[in-house]
């Protein structure tokens, strides 16, 4: 039920270019509607970097009005990320900036290895976070915190990140180099056997409910909470409870 999605452009240091874009909205879309599917995981395989955001080779060969449309589709992507249905979990073993750090705010935990370095730089570039960032750091990490790293485009590391919030765990870096990526499948594995309709309702409850005031929310809570009560799952939980066994979820 864990899906890894690994980025592999070593030679560009995972930067996002149009193709890499594509294969990631390719697979998303593929995961998006698999019911198998319980916990989406995004890490890098190339050493020591996460992803050094948007590549910017193929950004300076670009026309203005074609720098619109990548980066919308940047957002596009991304949001598409944070809209699939399952947790999702960042695995950050190296470097993350700009677009690379904003792929990792669409994903519900974030998980870093105490060396790995994060910022959203694009202030040095004269331009601003286009993929999310400027709307889910805040989020993240409050108002008045968010405005200090972008305003400087500062660039933290895994000890920070945790301090300020960014990331919710931080691991001692291992020789294989994959140790975010070890801590993030520990907890890929504490999610697998709760039941999977509950575990989709709850990301949807929290996510709708972020945005909305109090009384809002707790209106959605109980939308999402009545999803569950026709299920078999639900049902299996309270027998499995009664008769002091692990329950056997389906999904349905």
């Amino acid at each position: 039920g864990i899906v890894v999605l690994g980025l592999n452009r070593s030679h560009a240091k995972n930067a996002l270019n149009k193709n890499l874009l594509k294969m990631m909205s390719k697979a998303v879309d593929a995961l998006k509607s698999d019911k198998k599917v319980r916990t989406v995981i995004f890490r890098s395989e190339v050493p020591g970097i996460f992803c050094a955001g948007a590549d910017l080779k193929e950004r300076a060969k670009m026309h203005s009005s074609e720098v619109s449309s990548f980066v919308s589709k940047a957002r596009t992507t991304i949001n598409e990320m944070a809209n699939l249905p399952v947790p999702t979990i960042a695995a950050i073993d190296g470097t993350a900036l700009g677009g690379g750090l904003e792929l990792a705010l669409a994903c519900d935990i974030r998980v870093a290895a105490s060396s790995a370095k994060m910022g959203l730089v694009e202030t040095k570039l004269a331009i601003i976070p286009g993929a999310g960032g400027t709307q889910r750091l805040p989020r993240t990490i409050g108002v008045s915190l968010a405005k200090e790293l972008i305003f400087s485009a500062r660039i933290v590391d895994g000890e920070e990140a945790k301090s300020i919030g960014l990331i919710s765990h931080v691991v001692e870096q291992n020789e294989a180099g994959d140790a975010a990526y070890r801590r993030a499948l520990a907890l890929a594995r504490e999610f697998l056997p709760q039941g999977p309709v509950a575990m989709r309702v709850a990301k949807l409850a929290i996510n709708q409910g972020m945005e909305v005031d109090l009384v809002t929310g707790l209106a959605i809570e109980e939308a999402c909470y009545a999803q569950t009560i026709p299920t078999k799952d639900r049902i299996e939980g309270l027998l499995a409870f009664k008769e002091k066994r692990p329950p056997h979820y389906k999904g349905e």
